[in-house]
């Protein structure tokens, strides 16, 4: 996705959390969801490092070694169908006051090499009810073989299916929370 067609928020946010350092051999995008809940229930999903599986529908399993601090690891066990079945990553980033996160892929037997990803998460009111904006971006080597524009589109889709869950999970668990409508005054 290019920033043509984004509002000025989008671009705001963007531009403020989503730096990335980009190399000729590399492909780069973001993704933009609006989820219907409240900012504090989507980020309480997406700052769990230690627990992707609560709404990655690719991730069995996840182990994290030590604290959970920048710089711990998280050995995750990837579902049958994908091209991988182990991934090793690394927290870069856990901001609870702007709600970002960032994660590192450091090893694994899949294709992903120097793959980084930052999370936003943002408030924003949808059909008068407390909502979320959630930004994800990523940079990746594109492998041997590749295209840049393949290599996107791969990633592109894991990421839209996580989204979509993140989504799905969110929305699921702000009915049973019933928020309420914002006034508007």
């Amino acid at each position: 996705m290019n920033a043509r067609g984004l509002s000025g928020v989008e671009k705001e946010y963007i531009n403020k959390h989503h730096k990335h350092e980009i190399k000729d051999n590399q492909c780069t995008s973001f993704l933009i969801k609006h989820v219907k809940a409240p900012v504090h229930l989507v980020w309480s999903l997406v700052r769990r490092f230690d627990q992707p599986q609560k709404y990655k529908p690719f991730v069995s399993r996840c182990v994290v070694q030590g604290n959970l601090e920048i710089g711990s690891l998280r050995e995750v066990d990837v579902k049958s169908g994908l091209p991988a079945t182990t991934s090793t990553e690394r927290l870069e980033l856990l901001d609870d006051n702007e709600h970002v996160l960032s994660v590192r892929i450091i090893g694994g037997d899949h294709r992903l090499r120097n793959y980084s990803s930052i999370v936003s998460v943002h408030p924003e009111v949808i059909e008068g009810r407390p909502g979320t904006m959630v930004i994800e971006s990523f940079v990746v080597d594109v492998p041997e073989g590749n295209t840049k524009d393949e290599t996107c589109y791969f990633v592109e889709a894991l990421i839209k299916c996580n989204l979509k869950s993140l989504a799905d999970v969110s929305e699921r668990l702000a009915v049973q929370d019933r928020t309420e409508p914002i006034d508007c005054v």
